[in-house]
Parts: C-alpha cells; sequence; structure tokens
C-alpha cells in the first residue's frame, strides 16, 4: 500500500525529484538559509554604506580586519561542533542565536554613536527619526578616497561602523558555512547532486526577500538590524529540524545507491595519498563526540586539511575564488562611492542591485542548478563560474564601464550561485564526518577571508600605483582566474572519482 504524499511533498516534487524520507530535511534546510540570507542581505546595504562612509581608502584595510577576526573566530565555531554532550542540530542553533543577539547589540550601538547622539524610538518605524535625519544631513558629503580624512568623524563613530562592517562579514562565512555542513551530513553525494540546486534557492530566495526589503526601507537604517535579528531567530528554528530521517529502511537506501552503481563504469581504487584521513564519510565517525573538548580541538580543522591532500585543493580553489570575488567587488562599491553621495540613496542602490541579480540566480536554482549537477557533473560546474570571470576581465578591460561591471557582476554572481556553488558543496559529501563540520568551517571561513585580504591588498596598491585605472586593475586578476580554472578541472575530476569509489563501497 503506497503512504499519501505529504502536501510538503507534493510542493517540492513540482521543483525536483526528491525521495519521501528527504521530504523534511530538505525543507527546514532550504527554509534556514532562507532567513539566515534574509538577514544577511537585509543589513548588507547598511554595512557598505557604513564603509563608504569612512573613505574608500579605507575599505580595503577593513578586509585585513575582517581576516584577523575570522582567525579569532573560525577556531571557536569548531570548538563548538566539537563538544562531546552537544548535538550539532543544536550547536547550529547557538550560533544562529548568538548572531541574532549581536545584531540588536549593533543596533544600540550604531544608534548611540550616530551624529545627533540620540537614541531612536519606536516612532522611526512610521516616521524618520531624529537621528535618521541627522545621519543623512551630515553625510550627503562627497565621499573621500583618502584614508586619511575619517578622521572628521568621533572615534565611536568610527569603531562602530569598523566593528560592523567585520561582524556582518563574519556572520555571513559563519553560519551559512555551519548550516552547510549540517546540510551535507545528513545527505550524500548522490542526493546532494539532486536536492542541493533547490536548498540553494532558498537562500536565494531570502537575497531577493532580504534585499527588496533594504530597497523599501532604506530610510530606517539601523531599524534594519531589529528585523535582521528577528530573521536570524527563524533561522534558529528551522535549523533545529534539519535531520536525516533515519525512519526510511536500509534495504531502500541499499537499492537507491545500487541502482546508481550500476550505471557507472568500473574504476580504479583512488590513491589513498590523496585523502589519508577517509575515502568515504563514515570511513570514522569521528572523534567528534568520543573526547573531551580540548584547547587543540581549536585546531582540528587545520590538521584535517593539511594532513588531506583533495582537502589542500578544495583549500585553493576557494582562494583563488575568493581573490577574483574581491576584485569585483572592489570595483563595484568604487563606482557605486564616486555617483551616489547620500548614506540612503547608497544604501537603497545596493540592495537594488543584490535584488536584481537574485531574480535570475533564484530562476536559474529552480530550473538549472540539479539538472547542470546530474547531467554535466562537477568537474563543469567547478569550472564555470571562474571561466566567466576570465571573460568578465576582458569585457572590463575593453568596455570600463559602470555598465559593463554591473552586468559582468551580475553573470558572474548567477552562475556562482546557480552552478559552481552547488558543485562546491558536493566536494565534502565525500569526506568524513570530522572533516565535514571542522575542515568544511575552516575552508569556508579562513581560507574566504585570506583571499579577500589578499585581493584588499592587491587592489590598494594597484588603485594607487595605476591611478585608479578600472582597465588596468582588471587585467592582473587575468592570471588568477587562468589558475582557477585548471585546480577547479582537477578537482572537479578527483571528486567524482572518490564518489565512484564511495558508491562501490556500498554496493
Amino acid at each position: 500500500m503506497i503512504a499519501a504524499r505529504s502536501p510538503i511533498q507534493s510542493f517540492l516534487s513540482f521543483f525536483l525529484n526528491i525521495h519521501p524520507h528527504e521530504t523534511y530535511s530538505v525543507f527546514y534546510s532550504t527554509s534556514s538559509f532562507f532567513f539566515v540570507l534574509s538577514a544577511y542581505f537585509v543589513v548588507l546595504p547598511l554595512r557598505d554604506e557604513g564603509a563608504i562612509s569612512l573613505g574608500i581608502g579605507n575599505i580595503p584595510g577593513l578586509f585585513v580586519g575582517s581576516l584577523i577576526l575570522t582567525l579569532i573566530a573560525a577556531p571557536l565555531s569548531t570548538l563548538i561542533f566539537s563538544l562531546p554532550n552537544l548535538p550539532k542540530a543544536k550547536a547550529l542553533v547557538l550560533i544562529h542565536r548568538f548572531f541574532s543577539a549581536s545584531l540588536v547589540l549593533f543596533f544600540i550601538l550604531w544608534a548611540l554613536s550616530s551624529p545627533a547622539n540620540t537614541f531612536p524610538t519606536f516612532k522611526g518605524f512610521f516616521s524618520v527619526s531624529s537621528t535618521i535625519k541627522d545621519e543623512i544631513k551630515i553625510e550627503t558629503e562627497p565621499v573621500s578616497t583618502n584614508p586619511s580624512d575619517w578622521d572628521k568623524h568621533g572615534w565611536f563613530y568610527i569603531s562602530v561602523r569598523i566593528g560592523f562592517f567585520l561582524w556582518v562579514a563574519l556572520l555571513n562565512l559563519i553560519t551559512i558555512s555551519s548550516t552547510w555542513a549540517r546540510v551535507i551530513d545528513v545527505m550524500d553525494n548522490e542526493s546532494g547532486s539532486r536536492l542541493f540546486g533547490f536548498i540553494g534557492a532558498g537562500a536565494t530566495l531570502g537575497q531577493l526577500f532580504g534585499s527588496l526589503f533594504a530597497t523599501a526601507m532604506a530610510w530606517v537604517g539601523p531599524y534594519l538590524l531589529l528585523f535582521a535579528a528577528l530573521l536570524m531567530e527563524f533561522a534558529a528554528q528551522t535549523s533545529k529540524r534539519i535531520n536525516k530521517d533515519v525512519s526510511v529502511p536500509s534495504e531502500e537506501m541499499v537499492s537507491l545507491r545500487k541502482t546508481k552503481v550500476d550505471d557507472q563504469d568500473e574504476i580504479n581504487e583512488p590513491d589513498s595519498s590523496d585523502h589519508k584521513q577517509s575515502s568515504s564519510p563514515i570511513a570514522s565517525t569521528s572523534n567528534l563526540d568520543s573526547t573531551k573538548p580540548r584547547f587543540w580541538a581549536l585546531l582540528d580543522g587545520f590538521s584535517l586539511i593539511w594532513s588531506s591532500n583533495y582537502l589542500l585543493i578544495v583549500s585553493l580553489f576557494l582562494f583563488l575564488g575568493a581573490i577574483t570575488s574581491s576584485f569585483f567587488y572592489f570595483q563595484k562599491v568604487t563606482v557605486i562611492a564616486s555617483t551616489v553621495t547620500t548614506p540612503t540613496e547608497r544604501r537603497r542602490l545596493f540592495a537594488q542591485i543584490n535584488s536584481f541579480i537574485a531574480v535570475f540566480i533564484l530562476a536559474g536554482q529552480l530550473t538549472l542548478t540539479g539538472r547542470i549537477l546530474t547531467v554535466a557533473g562537477v568537474t563543469v560546474a567547478l569550472c564555470s563560474a571562474p571561466f566567466i570571470s576570465f571573460l568578465n576581465i576582458i569585457t572590463i578591460a575593453v568596455w570600463p564601464t559602470y555598465f559593463s561591471v554591473a552586468l559582468s557582476e551580475t553573470i558572474r554572481k548567477v552562475v556562482t550561485y546557480v552552478v559552481t556553488r552547488p558543485g562546491r558543496e558536493l566536494l565534502f559529501t565525500v569526506v568524513s564526518q570530522d572533516e565535514k563540520y571542522k575542515a568544511k568551517v575552516c575552508i569556508d571561513v579562513l581560507v574566504q577571508r585570506f583571499g579577500d585580504a589578499t585581493a584588499a591588498g592587491m587592489y590598494k596598491l594597484l588603485y594607487s600605483n595605476l591611478n585608479g585605472k578600472t582597465t588596468h586593475i582588471s587585467l592582473y586578476a587575468m592570471p588568477i582566474s587562468i589558475l582557477w580554472i585548471f585546480t577547479g578541472f582537477h578537482l572537479g575530476r578527483r571528486q567524482t572519482q572518490l564518489a565512484k569509489s564511495q558508491n562501490l563501497s556500498f554496493s
């Protein structure tokens, strides 16, 4: 007798091929990403506008500061997942709630550091408060590119804007990476190929919602932080339900895997030197739950990465991608800062760009991601974003206008989040549980920040030496994109071998 489908499964079946036991894990994973990304994109325009108010010349330095903060925070996040008496689902909830509380704190600090130095009232939700009025009135001066010009602001104002910029970057990396680690832990390579695109679409829908909300409510300024804090609490509530459904019979799972394996050609066993710690995600249940938390657990992520050639190549892939992405970010911010002077309009423009990009990403994730990953494979997915970035560099070098920068940024992000990002998450479906929770967080967070800081230093040096010529600056990123393409190609083939070997072990 066939059980009736639940309403959630019936809805999800319109978009993807989903098995009954996957329904709730996919639904709550998608919902959690929706709320996390909504919160991030609600506050992102406020963060960027605050950074611009300090001077364009100081933004690369903020990326270096973000790296230092990440070096401290990332190991602590791995320690949370190492606590033997703390379930991983609850650890993820605590991370989300911690950042939710921090946003409320930054709301208070932002209000107190405003030029009028008055605490806003709830009337600000219905009419522009005196704090927001003063903020707009004072910051309508043209943005300076001279780093020394931030002395015109008070130390409290500067400290809050710097701290908020660094904190939002940390929120973005740690919450997203930790949530992906949980999602990957309850899925395997086969289910990930089918479902990661839809789960990613939840994140993109959150980006669209958050950007549209920030566009419409740009005038409320710091009040956006309170709404973002509420969204992070919703993320905490949904993330606690991201669990593997153990009610599905093991015979069904074996049958699904065996069917998958029967369609594949036999391959040679991978060289163990490529993955010294484990060749499958269940190779060891890990010391995660069997050892007492200790100080050295903070360094477990680094140890796992260093002992695995596979994870080292994954780190290189993300490092090169972060450098390229940051180059495009600096170009976008430089153009906007030179053309828009008021903080409200800058917030609105940043949010409009994010909304425009999100529409195309969402359409692609709902219609293309699953098919591309299933048909073309992870190698094509990993090489797509590097190849598009290479073409974008050429485009900006030949046609250095704001329109070309905006168009290139849109295409690059669409390809990244529709194709390459889901493929990147598949890289971690063939590693152990330790590596999913410890090494992945270190790679996603620390390597990303190292790439950002490297790009910041390079861009600041090139910007000053080349007199801000976008054409010449872009050309220096071309060798990085070429190396990124070759790294993605090699990494995709290696992941495919490990995935096939893993499937054969289940047969």
